[in-house]
């Protein structure tokens, strides 16, 4: 099915051809013409699967039908997304389709000045897409009137409500007075998720394209059980002895992906960092430099878990399990995707053994292990005896009684005792 197919103008499809956009994907496929009907929409389907044109398309279309002058902080369209990456990356992409049109696209974020956010939306813009912090920074300095919105879309709602943005969402929701057509895609479904869903969307038409929770079959998983120690030696050699040309590597934490690069450019091997310590200009030109193959290897923490799109990436490495089971399917959504074959890393501790059972029964797979030749993990009691060797844990002291408060707590029984044994005596007494 070609998008030529569905109706959009010459102006759009032109834009499209250039991208080389030819055909509609499953999630487009089953989304555009909802989108088109004007119904609300609850679309799953995963990463890296077309999702943006899915609800961008019906957008831009319908603005283009029926055009309207634009006027000062006037928003017709709103797209929220959970991180600046994943916003910046949406607002490029329909910038592209509508490049040939009258239709105009913004993006606000944190990490960019409010000035100069203030004067591009002082001119009006037909579609904005926004982290809901930064937009509602902006709404409180009246920099953005929602009064005329037209449509809203909800991009990676799970990830927004993981990240802790419900309470940012229900601001935003209680200042839009219209009934704007709403869709809400998201990669997994939960029981938060679809409590948000009943809540906003109004009789909506449920896309699923794939099962709930599944990863795209283009992926090949496999697990490499190993020592914690021993990861960044593992990585290395992974690296450098099967050529791996390109490797997005996840880790927790932002000092563990300093450090990794460090020693990873000491064993010849370039990589860049993306985290949320780096400011956005420096994180740009570390995704750009990946992208052009300057650097081999980019370390990121989950903020780059979404919005990431790198055309053809073949390995996306998990050096940290991820805290949540769901993040693993966004984290290796950067892979395989439209269709191409990827290879979804993991390296696992025997304290992340528990995250990867619950990962497995998430995606309904299970993930095959491979054991790396002098890389094999130590036994329970070799674990405990190297821990032993630590004086800090060998001279551990057990819990040990308080001697005052062992000896005030006998004297406190004693005196109870007595004081019992005396009113029995008086009681006695009494009834004599």
């Amino acid at each position: 099915m070609s998008f030529l197919s569905q109706g959009f103008s010459q102006d759009l499809v032109k834009a499209l051809t250039e991208m080389g956009y030819e055909k509609l994907t499953p999630i487009q496929q089953k989304a555009i013409p909802q989108a088109r009907r004007g119904a609300d929409i609850l679309a799953l389907a995963q990463t890296g699967t077309g999702k943006t044109a899915a609800f961008a398309l019906p957008i831009i279309q319908k603005l283009l039908d029926k055009p309207a002058t634009k006027t000062r902080f006037n928003v017709r369209a709103l797209i929220l997304a959970p991180t600046r990456e994943l916003a910046e990356q949406i607002s490029v992409n329909i910038n592209d389709y509508a490049k040939y049109t009258d239709i105009n696209c913004a993006a606000i974020f944190g990490g960019k000045k409010m000035s100069s956010q203030e004067k591009r939306l002082e001119q009006g813009v037909d579609i904005l897409v926004a982290t809901p912090g930064r937009l509602i920074e902006h709404m409180e300095q009246n920099n953005v009137s929602l009064a005329n919105l037209e449509f809203l879309v909800f991009d990676e709602a799970d990830r927004m409500l993981d990240m802790g943005f419900i309470g940012a969402i229900r601001v935003i929701l209680e200042d839009i007075r219209t009934k704007p057509q709403t869709m809400l895609f998201s990669a997994t479904s939960s029981a938060q998720m679809n409590a948000l869903a009943a809540d906003i969307l109004r009789k909506p038409q449920r896309i699923t394209v794939t099962p709930e929770n599944s990863t795209a079959s283009t992926v090949a998983h496999v697990v490499y059980p190993v020592d914690e120690d021993r990861k960044r030696e593992m990585l290395s050699e992974l690296i450098g002895k099967k050529n791996w040309p390109q490797v997005l590597v996840f880790v927790n934490y932002k000092e563990t992906a300093n450090q990794l690069v460090k020693e990873l450019k000491l064993d010849g091997i370039k990589a860049v960092l993306c985290h949320g310590d780096k400011a956005q200009s420096a994180r740009r030109r570390a995704l750009e430099e990946f992208k052009e193959g300057k650097a081999r290897v980019m370390v990121a923490t989950e903020v780059a878990a979404r919005g990431l799109d790198i055309q053809n990436l073949p390995y996306v490495v998990n050096y940290d399990m991820p805290f949540l089971a769901e993040d693993y399917v966004h984290r290796i959504g950067r892979t395989g995707r439209a269709g191409q074959k990827g290879n979804a890393i993991s390296f696992v501790s025997r304290e992340e053994e528990l995250t990867l059972v619950q990962i497995e029964r998430l995606i309904n797979q299970r993930i095959h292990r491979v054991q790396l030749e002098g890389y094999e993990p130590k036994s329970r009691e070799a674990l405990v005896e190297r821990m032993n060797t630590k004086a800090a844990y060998r001279d551990r002291a057990g819990r040990q009684n308080n001697p005052t408060q062992d000896q005030s707590a006998a004297e406190r029984r004693a005196r109870l005792r007595k004081a019992i044994s005396s009113k029995a005596t008086k009681i006695t007494r009494l009834k004599k």
